[in-house]
């Protein structure tokens, strides 16, 4: 007993004339423990949280939840309460080049309800315009704006006005911003009656947008969906698959749409098993109407549904006629070509979608 009263403060003797050791030195022998296990982790797994695209903003909030720097609205002095232009309503006859009403679709644009089209040689905004923006969870989200206004309408780029009966030729490339050297290619060289189609993964999409819009390019928005032989065939992060309810399909097409900005509307991204079922295609079309956007489907699989369920939808709806690129030869490609100018020349319109690879590109 003399002993243990006269041993120092958290230190006993046994038997054996081992001192136990004091709570500070388990503390210390723990610590080092968790810091061998948090070695082991990152050796075996780099990155442990990787296979999701993150992005990293700065958030300036003030008493509306969003920065001044984040969305444009345009210069105060200019007339109309400080909104841009752009934002105007422009002449009611013009039209984007992939103008879902020209060919009779589903959700025909109605030219009495087109608020908000640019002016005809007005450049086209770079910055989200604030009445047609929505905070999203992920990000910035299109939306109707009180007055009707759509992003369909305020993004759109305007065709200059021609007798009716002109064949009308649309071309959309998609693929851009995963590539840093082919985005800048097909930039300076294709002309800005080109739509343009961001893929939600590249980097720097932000300013690859603002370059694409200040040279005159329509934007549309590639959107991952479930083809047949997903996973060996994997579009990528957040994809809407059949196996997911409506409200996981919409949260992931969410972070989608968050990921870029002034877009008039989206198209399909693979997606042929997705596209195949109107229970799954439904509740996407209708968020994508209620958001005052368009969708186009690059017509690449043969059981899609699409256009009937955009029509039940309400959703203005294009269609591609053929793929330019299916076979990525000059002379391929230069056929295709042919073949869709013969198409608008039978039909009044003609829709073509290639990939942005530099032989595409070029032709």
């Amino acid at each position: 007993m003399a002993d243990d009263l006269n041993a120092p403060l958290g230190l006993t003797t046994s038997k054996t004339g081992w001192k136990r050791l004091p709570f500070g030195a388990i503390g210390i022998a723990l610590l080092m423990l968790l810091s061998a296990g948090a070695v082991v982790w990152t050796a075996f797994f780099p990155d442990p949280f990787g296979g999701e695209p993150t992005a990293v903003v700065r958030i300036d909030r003030g008493k509306t939840g969003v920065g001044p720097n984040d969305i444009g609205v345009g210069d105060p002095k200019r007339a109309g309460g400080g909104l841009p232009a752009e934002q105007k309503d422009g002449d009611p006859a013009a039209g984007g080049p992939a103008d879902p009403g020209s060919r009779g679709g589903a959700g025909s644009v109605d030219p009495g309800r087109r608020i908000g089209l640019p002016p005809e040689g007005q450049p086209l905004t770079s910055t989200p315009v604030i009445r047609v923006t929505d905070r999203g969870k992920f990000g910035p989200l299109p939306k109707i704006a009180p007055d009707g206004a759509r992003a369909l309408e305020v993004y759109s780029r305007p065709v200059p006005k021609r007798p009716a009966a002109t064949p009308k030729v649309v071309i959309v490339v998609g693929g851009l911003g995963l590539s840093q050297t082919g985005t800048q290619e097909a930039l300076r060289l294709l002309p800005p009656d080109v739509t343009l189609a961001f893929a939600p993964y590249g980097s720097s999409l932000d300013r690859w947008m603002q370059r694409a819009r200040q040279d005159g390019h329509e934007l549309l928005l590639q959107l991952p969906m479930e083809p047949f032989d997903y996973p060996d065939n994997d579009p990528g992060p957040h994809t809407l698959l059949t196996s997911l309810t409506p409200e996981q399909n919409i949260e992931r097409m969410h972070y989608v749409l968050s990921r870029v900005t002034n877009y008039v509307g989206v198209i399909n991204y693979m997606g042929a098993k997705f596209s195949a079922d109107d229970a799954r295609l439904t509740p996407i079309f209708r968020e994508i109407a209620s958001r005052g956007m368009m969708y186009l489907d690059d017509g690449t699989s043969a059981r899609s549904v699409a256009e009937p369920v955009a029509r039940t939808s309400k959703l203005p709806f294009a269609k591609a006629d053929l793929v330019i690129d299916a076979v990525s030869t000059e002379q391929a490609i230069d056929a295709r070509l042919q073949q869709l100018e013969n198409l608008a020349r039978a039909r009044g319109i003609a829709v073509g979608v290639a990939s942005a690879l530099p032989v595409s590109v070029r032709r």
